[in-house]
This record gives structure tokens, sequence and C-alpha cells, in this order.
């Protein structure tokens, strides 16, 4: 067996530990439950191997929170000796990596021999879950289901600030489900029970690098990078000749979307950047932007590491700094650079965030990729938090979050009929006076 590994430095939003609620749901028939041979087995144990030699080798705590890994990785080896499905087999990877209880310290499997839509999306807003998006078509439009609709439960669990990534990485990565129970509630409504269907596509379970197949794997794997590169697509609308309003999807040194964003905002008196629902990033697009809006270099913080500690600073632009305004965006799906980002803003004064608490989940990670098998290969990857962050200020955000300088939320009616106050409010705060409704059609969801 072949493993080839890519190591990137990034503060990218991952999910908490989920040990217990991995243990608890292993019982859940996932969408088409794959059964096991000796090779995945084989293979399933050659993960864990690898995820194990990952973290020993990279983890920013030379005592690993405390924890006896060692005898953690042996009991999910025999875990997984004893699995019935590959399923089990990567729960119990997983298991025992997020054990760590970080943000940004777990395990990302092979792609499973299906697909899974849903056909609706929720979000955390303030302390409830509500509604975001639902897919024309799908059952979750046939059942009913309504933005703007608070979720009481999924499958009977209660989706909260601490809970609602378990559900995501459970039921979109571990173990996909061929279909939901919600526990749903419109505004001023009784709840209501919703049974909804997913759309479930049998995918392969490997991936012929050969073109033997025709070139269809890998034509897959492109339209889906494609795919998902265009959800990720920075997004801008100029208000007047004085503002600007920058949707800022992801941190990404690559794409040149951090150089391209400040020269549109030139010449403009004031700016929104909208971090909402960016995840966070690369670390060199985080101190690329930080950097365009201070004369002289700033220092955000410290990452401590197995090594010692290193200052983590970005390098200010003299003259050619933005020199206006500056208003800042976030919501509970802001993790990881967008956080850093918005509290040294708030720490510096150099502007203003408003909006909800964000995620939560600042660490830096590496992230290494690994294949499995040469001409026919199933990818996997191990992402470990090298370092902890500490802002300037003493202050830590892993499992807080950045407070808002202004606390405002969408209300259920406003996600039902599109309106976004919280940019409204932006708006207004810099100069240019706007309605809920009018800011609602600027930045649709994608």
């Amino acid at each position: 067996m072949m493993q080839i590994a890519r190591a990137r430095c990034r503060f990218a939003s991952r999910p908490f530990a989920l040990a217990v609620w991995i243990a608890a749901w292993a019982a859940i028939p996932p969408a088409a439950a794959q059964s096991l041979g000796k090779l995945d087995r084989e293979r399933g144990r050659a993960m864990l191997a690898q995820v194990r030699s990952d973290i020993e080798k990279h983890y920013y705590d030379p005592t690993f929170r405390g924890i006896d890994l060692g005898s953690r990785f042996d009991a999910a080896d025999q875990r997984i000796r004893q699995a019935k499905t590959i399923e089990e087999v990567f729960a119990s990877v997983a298991q025992v990596a997020l054990e760590l209880n970080d943000s940004h310290t777990y395990f990302l499997p092979p792609a499973l021999t299906v697909q899974v839509q849903y056909g609706w999306e929720m979000q955390m807003v303030g302390d409830t879950c509500f509604v975001t998006r639902v897919k024309p078509g799908s059952d979750a439009a046939a059942q009913g289901l309504r933005v703007g609709d608070a979720i009481l439960s999924v499958n009977g669990q209660v989706p909260t600030r601490e809970t609602l990534w378990k559900l995501l990485y459970l039921y979109h990565l571990l173990r996909p489900q061929p279909g939901l129970r919600i526990m749903a509630r419109s505004s001023g409504d009784a709840p209501r029970q919703i049974d909804v269907a997913a759309k479930v596509r049998q995918k392969h379970k490997v991936i012929d690098l050969t073109g033997t197949d025709g070139g269809t794997d890998i034509w897959n794997l492109i339209r889906e990078a494609e795919s998902e590169a265009s959800a990720h697509i920075s997004r801008y609308e100029e208000i007047g000749r004085d503002l600007m309003i920058w949707e800022f999807a992801v941190f990404d040194h690559f794409d040149r979307r951090v150089e391209d964003g400040m020269k549109r905002a030139r010449g403009r008196q004031a700016l929104v950047l909208d971090l909402r629902g960016n995840a966070g990033g690369d670390e060199r697009a985080l101190l690329e932007l930080l950097g365009h809006f201070f004369k002289t270099d700033v220092k955000i913080g410290d990452l401590r590491r197995r090594t010692g500690i290193e200052p983590l600073m970005a390098k200010g632009r003299g003259e050619k700094a933005y020199p206006g305004k500056l208003l800042v965006i976030v919501d509970s799906q802001s993790g990881s650079a967008s956080e850093v980002f918005a509290r040294t803003i708030q720490i510096t004064g150099r502007g203003t965030v408003i909006g909800d608490r964000t995620a939560g989940s600042v660490m830096r990670s590496r992230t290494f990729n690994h294949k499995s098998g040469v001409e026919r290969a199933i990818f996997y990857a191990t992402s470990v938090a090298d370092a902890s962050v500490t802002m300037s200020d003493g202050s830590e955000l892993e499992g807080k979050g950045v407070i808002p300088d202004e606390l405002l939320l969408p209300s259920s009616q406003d996600l039902a009929a599109g309106r976004d106050p919280v940019l409204a409010r932006a708006a207004t705060l810099l100069g240019s006076p706007m309605t809920a409704e009018a800011a609602g059609r600027i930045l649709r969801p994608r």
C-alpha cells in the first residue's frame, strides 16, 4: 500500500470532539451500509496507524491534553478488527482522533459509495437553529420544510451551538442517512414532525486514475471541485460612490482574492467585509488581508507549539494601507481565520464588528492528505492542530468565539422573507441607509 502525504497550514474551522456521539450512534444504519472484506479491514487499520502517526508527530501539545493516546488507538484497532461494516471502521478512526477535544484535530474519511443530499441546510442564529435553505424540488420542500423554520430536533437530537457540528459531521461524513426525522416549528405555529427523504446516488468506492473507465472518475472529480469552488467566490456590491460590500467566502492565498478585493475597495470611503459563513482557511491569506488595514506591522497574537511560542504578525502596508472605515459582519459559521481577523480589528480599534457570536473554533492546523492504492485509489486525510492561538490581549477564542461590538440577529420572519437586517445595519452605520429588504436582495444565498 503506497501512501503520499501533503501538509498545509490552515486556520480552518472544523468539529470539536464527538466520541460519545459516535459511540451512541454506532447502531444507526447508514444510507447504504458497506460490507467489510479483509482488504477493507486492513486498509482501515492502516488508516488508523497513519492517523496515529500524524497526531503523535505533529500535535501541538506533547502531553496530548492528558490523554493516554496509545491506549485509545490500541482500543480502536481492536474495534476495527471486529467491525462488520466500513462505516464502523471510519467511526473508530474518527472517535480516537476527536477525543483530543479541539476544533482542528479530526479524521476525514474516504468518500462512501453513496452521495447523500438532504435538500436543506440549517444554522445556529443566536441560540436557535433555523432552516436557512431548502432546495427546490427536494423532498424537504415537498414535505413543507421552509426557510425560517426553527429546528427543534434531528433524529431525536437537539441542535445547539455545542452539538450542531456533531449532527453535520456524522450525517454528512461518517454515517449519511437515507432520511431524517425532524421536529420543526414555523413562527407562531405548533411544532410538527417531518420525515424528510434524502436523495441518494451511488458512486464508486475507489477512484480510477488510469483512464480505463473513459476518464469518468477523473472528470467527476473535476466537476465536483468546480462546483465546490463556485461556492467560495468573493462577491462585491458597490453602494453609490462611497461604500463597497465585500462578501469574503474563504481565506485562500492562491487565488488572489485578497488582492483583487482590496483593489476594488481603493477610493471607497467605507468597506463592509462580510465574513458570515467564512469558516477560515489559509494563514497567509489572513495575514495578507489584515496587513491591508494597517500602516505599520500589527501583532495578532502568539502561536503556542511544541517547540515554543512564536508571534503571529501581519505586515502593514504603509501609505498603501486602506484608510477608510471598516465594518466586519460575522455569524455563528464564521470560524478560525475569520475569528482571528474580527478580534484583531476589535482589539486594535481599527473597525467595528456586528452580527452573531462566532464559532469559537480557533486553532492552527496542518492537513495531511493520504492515498491508499496506486492506480485505483482512495483518499483520506488527517487534520492536526499544531498550534493554539493566544490573541495579543491575552485572550483565547477557542470554545468562546468573538462577541460582536453590536449583537444583531435576523429573526425567523427575516429569514423566511429574505430580509437582511444585519447588512442593512452595517450600511447604515457607514452612512448609506438601507432597508433590510433591500439588503436581502444584494447578497442572495448561493
